[in-house]
């Protein structure tokens, strides 16, 4: 048996828990479990928040440890690796999606690494918030940080592959203006890899008191988007913007700020639709508002190679695993910078 902490309903808070994980088969690899970040993904589906949340629900998808068995048939990992899992621990791998490396569109919908569909008991997977985990090798993900920098390695798996993707598909580079909308888990990532790839990177926020923590992140300017006059000095300026505000809100405000033929990607899930877009505002100007779901395995190892050569990690809080509903309650009230962590040695004790 595997210690856990879970929410038996949604209605409780979480627990202790024993779970059973299965025996390594000949493409699997086991891992003892170092740190997991905790994504507001978690707090949502832990607790019923989220349609279809399967019981007992073990959260966590941002995950970091090490090797501690392998199947017959892995050859790109061995005992003693550290290793990454993120948001993902299989999918159909025959579709046209995953056949390019993008499993996160897979045509039969993915495996998330909690909440997803498995053989294993009991009948659903069960994430991060454990000792150790059994995932197809597929799915594993070498990393390369220095060990002191691990536990603030965990949320790149979730955050930094999530802003990630979007900025490598539509291209983001050295001359550049990019926006990154709301400086939270997402953005604070979205803003440390725009910096690092090149971009001149402009920083949205509706707090002014926020405005020398986005420049600390390596934001070349801070805009309150609050502020009318802040925001039309920037009328058509912008190639590319990241939102990753979930809240439903206007995006008129931030579609006017893109040149022709500039988009806005969305990587928030709003608890509501947002307003309907003044359409009028896109044909005009040939401007795009497109959105991104987390990224494939492939490009997910590409990012934490580019961030370990980067020295690039998260901004985390490391927090005891009994500390982990004062944390959701926390982060529902955006009362973290950037990132809770938990580090499962707690586990044991």
């Amino acid at each position: 048996m595997t210690k856990a902490f879970g929410a038996v309903t949604e209605h409780t808070p979480l627990v202790a828990l024993d779970i059973e994980r299965r025996e390594p088969g000949a493409h699997d690899v086991a891992i003892d479990i170092a740190y997991c970040g905790v994504c507001h993904s978690d707090l949502h589906q832990a607790r019923g928040e989220w349609a279809g949340t399967l019981y007992p629900c073990v959260p966590g998808h941002e995950i970091v440890g090490r090797v501690s068995a392998v199947g017959s048939e892995v050859t790109a990992f061995k005992v003693g690796d550290t290793v990454g899992v993120g948001c993902m621990v299989d999918s159909c791998q025959h579709c046209s999606a995953c056949d390019e490396g993008l499993e996160q569109y897979c045509d039969d919908g993915f495996i998330g690494t909690y909440n997803g569909a498995t053989a294993d008991a009991p009948g659903h997977t069960q994430g991060g918030y454990s000792q150790a985990i059994v995932v197809n090798d597929k799915f594993v993900l070498k990393v390369s940080h220095p060990a002191e920098q691990l536990a603030a390695v965990a949320p790149l798996l979730c955050a930094g592959i999530t802003t990630w993707s979007p900025l490598r598909h539509w291209k983001v580079g050295p001359g550049q203006k990019v926006g990154v909308v709301g400086i939270g888990g997402l953005g604070h990532m979205g803003v440390k890899l725009a910096h690092a790839l090149g971009a001149h990177v402009v920083a949205f926020t509706t707090s002014d008191s926020k405005r020398e923590a986005a420049l600390a992140l390596g934001a070349d300017e801070v805009v309150v988007s609050r502020n009318p006059d802040e925001m039309n000095a920037h009328a058509n300026s912008f190639d590319f913007i990241l939102n990753t505000v979930a809240a439903s809100h206007d995006l008129d405000a931030f579609t006017a700020l893109l040149k022709r033929d500039g988009t806005m990607t969305l990587v928030g899930v709003p608890e509501r639709p947002h307003p309907s877009p003044n359409v009028g505002a896109l044909i005009f100007r040939r401007r795009t508002i497109a959105g991104s779901l987390i990224g494939g395995i492939a490009e997910t190892q590409e990012m934490l190679d580019f961030c370990a050569e980067k020295g690039i990690v998260a901004d985390i809080e490391l927090i005891d695993i009994h500390d982990i509903n004062e944390a959701f309650d926390r982060m529902q009230r955006s009362d973290v910078k950037y990132r809770f962590v938990i580090d499962n040695a707690t586990l044991n004790a």
